[in-house]
């Protein structure tokens, strides 16, 4: 039997029968290094190689920020933020809820961590209002994977690696993506909002009020300007800027907003352990599985098939999206970033795309992935809190998960929405 169908046998009979990912991974990469001769020592040289990399001590350093940030008092001020600007229009309650994810994502970087940090404030207050449990949970999980998109954003970090990208660049490049999906989500929600008849929180919009929460929330906003200006201008690297952020969160937890806690900050180091091994085990297996593939040239024979069967890049991006939404439905996120990045990034690249721009659709795709049955980690998430069944978040959901899909279209058939401001800054500050 070839190494190939090894690989790919193991892999899938293994998911088939249950077991996760990272042991699926791990055992068709053993059963490849065996079947082909290869040293097993190998496999512990690329799990050695998949952690010792700098741009991957941004990781546990960003998971690490964001679970400070609800201790610090951080999110309350971002959430009572988006609630005086978006509280008192149609829908308002859940509006106020997706720009709250907005806010949240541009300090968390993780799609569950924010869907859990505003879903614990906002879920409640929906239903208080009158929003249905279920509609509560969908916006909220729909709404919650803009913390992977607007940056600084953890899978942006890991496809950085996986591609060898400037993980600034993917940081910039995926504002205006990110942007344009909360805009169609809060689009959706007020079309849906007229239809079941959800009003607004009963209070005027008030300049004063806004002012009010912005000015208490100052700190709080000022995280991301500090991060992703830092990184921008130079004065630091992303993986630096992780530290900075962790440093700052508890300058302002401490010192200013004085709401943290020695209990909640061993609460943010447990988590934060937790989800970082996790994802570095992943990591391990993927590359693993990865480099077994490259080196039988299974990317290449994907990118033939691809190529014979048509040469229309639209209809090229149509089939990959479809691709990667389906894997995001049954994948986590960065097992999904390692596994297919070393094979569509090379068929893509050869079409002429750019890999930041593909990153990005990538990561987009991913987004979606959290909020899609049965793996969507974001609607078990808000299932919990929300105390309602996933099949009925998961039928409220079908329209946000629609509309993102059609948003993922356009950012993938027009570079220039994701390119268009890194390119900007580059000129500027190089």
């Amino acid at each position: 039997m070839s190494v190939t169908a090894v690989i790919f046998i193991t892999f899938i009979g293994l998911l088939i029968l249950g077991a996760p990912i990272t042991l699926s991974l791990g055992a068709a990469a053993l059963g490849g290094m065996i079947v082909s001769g290869k040293p097993l020592e190998g496999l512990v040289e690329i799990a050695y190689t998949s952690v010792n990399s700098f741009p991957i001590m941004a990781l546990p350093a960003f998971i690490l920020s964001g679970a400070l940030m609800e201790s610090a008092g951080i999110s309350r001020r971002l959430v009572a933020v988006a609630e005086s600007l978006a509280g008192p229009f149609t829908g308002g309650m859940a509006a106020s809820t997706i720009l709250s994810c907005l806010f949240f994502g541009a300090i968390s970087g993780s799609g569950p961590a924010t869907t859990a940090a505003v879903g614990m404030l906002m879920i409640p207050a929906m239903t208080r209002h009158g929003y249905d449990r279920g509609y509560a949970g969908a916006v909220t999980s729909s709404s919650g994977g803009l913390g992977v998109v607007i940056p600084p954003s953890i899978p942006m970090v890991i496809y950085g690696v996986a591609a060898s990208q400037s993980i600034a660049d993917l940081f910039i490049a995926g504002f205006i993506p990110g942007i344009m999906l909360a805009v169609g989500l809060m689009a959706m929600n007020f079309l849906q909002s007229k239809r079941k008849k959800y009003k607004g929180d009963g209070k005027r919009l008030s300049p004063k009020t806004v002012w009010v929460t912005m000015k208490e929330g100052f700190w709080a906003l000022l995280t991301p300007v500090i991060i992703l200006g830092g990184i921008y201008t130079g004065f630091f690297t992303p993986t630096e800027a992780a530290i900075v952020s962790i440093f700052y969160t508890l300058f302002v937890g401490i010192f200013i907003y004085k709401e943290i806690e020695l209990q909640g900050v061993m609460k943010a180091l447990e988590s934060t352990t937790w989800i970082t091994g996790r994802v570095l085990i992943i990591m391990f297996t993927a590359l693993a599985f990865g480099q077994l593939l490259t080196i039988n040239k299974i990317p290449d024979l994907i990118a033939q098939g691809l190529l014979d069967l048509t040469g229309n890049l639209y209809l090229i991006w149509v089939l990959i999206i479809l691709f990667l939404l389906f894997m995001g439905m049954f994948m986590e996120t960065l097992a999904t970033i390692m596994l297919v990045t070393p094979v569509l990034l090379p068929v893509m690249v050869s079409l002429g795309v750019d890999p930041i721009h593909f990153g990005i659709v990538l990561v987009c795709c991913c987004e979606i992935g959290f909020a899609t049955p049965p793996l969507g980690e974001n609607m078990f998430i808000a299932s919990g809190v929300a105390r309602t069944s996933l099949e009925d978040i998961s039928v409220n959901a079908l329209p946000f998960v629609f509309v993102s899909v059609l948003v993922v279209f356009l950012i993938a058939y027009f570079p220039t929405l994701t390119l268009w401001l890194p390119d900007l800054l580059n000129s500027i500050f190089q």
